[in-house]
């Protein structure tokens, strides 16, 4: 395998842009430089807005049909190029290949799920009051969209918010992370290769902050989807309100776990440790806040904190790996910071707790006991390999810790009580809740959060519809 060439995805045509400026693109698991990322200059993003702005009219009048079958190829080329498209994943982020294999499956998926989509965009007939009239409702595409995306799912993120669009008859300008470019770019080529016209979607990198208000602030644009921060978060919607814009936000997280002592407390721990260390804990529904009812406390950390322990940590290309380093060096220091603070508060570690002493962005699964409400970890979400154990008492209690914090993403329950996993799912204040396992989000499922998690969903149905407006047309017979 050969990293590529990165170059910005304008109108049709790759470029290196007209700034000299460039972004060192590292291997997380080496600190090896993998290759110079070209930021983009004012006029790049100017052009490609112009682009998207001039592809907009032709693609919305694209029969659904035609755009499915785009979609449907891109994601049969995305499968054919598993392989590449994996290792640059996990080249660039870290994690084992065979969770980058996964994840660009279900990329894959984001777009054969819009392609479906797109065919089934229906309005509907309102009953007239009068005969003769016809009133309808129609869906259209509301128009160019700017997207941004994280670094830490470089495949699902970019395709969700793509495939969404291009399904609803949007273009787009897309800015995906810096730290993580060459898979966004390697899924632009299968939508070239597949047949999209020049224009429909364009990619660019560069300064996050200029790049942004540039895109947002833009006359062309008509819609924002952004996932990342709930700081980042608040800017962009501000922005986007100052236009009128819509404003698509999946913000963060620091999703609770509740352990009812009716669970069976081993297969518990096991769900919930490879829940909490995939892509080493850096994924925005990674359960972190484990609330564990009194009776089964004990029990329940034993196990969760010896299958953390049993976790081999490495590079994310040798076999056998489970959990690779950290994206970069800020979550390496906001492991240490987390963990100091916790400890100096009066915290047990169970498992883990420093760094393994590898040469790259290194930190072991670690589990907590008794950080309170207080501490760092507790309140600020540690997006990293970090888990939090913590006992409870009754319902009201559990879901009390549940509620505490602003958040409302993800949320996990583990119960054989019917009455209770209901209760749980109606009580926690979440987008998503799962019962009994641990996958809280796919293509054909709606997600995003509640409270400072965010605005609108993404994935389903709902996913579509964010990236469409109404009109209402009322014809009287002539």
């Amino acid at each position: 395998m050969q990293y590529p060439e990165l170059l910005l995805f304008i109108d049709g045509q790759w470029t290196a842009g007209r700034s000299q400026a460039a972004l060192d693109v590292q291997d997380p698991a080496t600190q090896e430089v993998l290759g110079r990322l070209p930021a983009a200059a004012a006029e790049d993003v100017e052009r490609a807005l112009a682009a998207a702005a001039a592809a907009f009219g032709r693609w919305r009048a694209t029969p659904a049909l035609e755009r499915a079958a785009i979609l449907r190829r891109a994601a049969d080329l995305m499968r054919e190029r598993i392989a590449q498209l994996a290792w640059l994943i996990t080249r660039e982020l870290g994690k084992p290949l065979a969770e980058s294999e996964k994840e660009v499956v279900t990329a894959a998926e984001m777009f054969e799920w819009g392609a479906e989509e797109a065919r089934r965009a229906y309005g509907r007939l309102i009953p007239a009051r009068a005969a003769g009239m016809r009133q309808m409702a129609m869906p259209e595409p509301i128009g160019p969209v700017a997207a941004f995306s994280g670094w830490n799912a470089p495949a699902i993120t970019p395709s969700r918010k793509i495939s969404g669009a291009l399904a609803a008859g949007c273009s787009i300008v897309i800015k995906p992370s810096e730290e993580t470019p060459a898979v966004a770019l390697e899924i632009t080529r299968a939508l070239q290769d597949a047949g999209l016209p020049a224009g429909v979607l364009n990619m660019v990198f560069g300064d996050p902050g200029a790049i942004s208000r540039q895109l947002i602030e833009s006359p062309h644009i008509r819609m924002v989807t952004f996932t990342g921060s709930t700081a980042i978060g608040r800017e962009v919607a501000t922005m986007a309100a100052r236009g009128l814009k819509r404003a698509t936000l999946e913000l963060g997280g620091h999703a609770p776990v509740l352990v009812f002592d009716d669970a069976d407390a081993e297969s518990a721990a096991a769900a919930l440790v490879a829940a909490k260390f995939r892509n080493s804990g850096q994924v925005c529904t990674s359960p972190t806040r484990i609330y564990v009812q009194r009776a089964l406390f004990e029990r329940f950390a034993e196990a969760f904190a010896a299958g953390a322990a049993r976790l081999r940590v490495g590079n994310g290309l040798e076999a056998g790996v489970q959990m690779g380093p950290l994206a970069n060096p800020r979550r390496l220091e906001a492991m240490r910071n987390m963990v100091a603070d916790a400890r100096a508060q009066g915290a047990q570690v169970l498992a883990g707790g420093d760094a393994p002493g590898l040469p790259g962005w290194f930190w072991l699964p670690t589990v907590l006991r008794g950080a309170g409400t207080e501490s760092l970890a507790a309140n600020v979400e540690p997006f990293g390999p970090l888990a939090l154990l913590h006992p409870f008492d009754g319902m009201e209690d559990g879901l009390a810790l549940a509620n505490r914090l602003p958040f409302g993403l993800a949320a996990y329950v583990f119960t054989h009580d019917l009455a209770r996993a209901q209760q749980a799912a109606d009580g926690i204040q979440s987008g998503v809740v799962c019962v009994n396992h641990c996958q809280a989000s796919m293509p054909e499922t709606p997600f995003g959060g509640y409270k400072d998690s965010g605005l609108g969903r993404e994935g389903g149905i709902e996913g579509l519809q964010e990236f469409m407006q109404t009109k209402y047309v009322s014809q009287r017979a002539s």
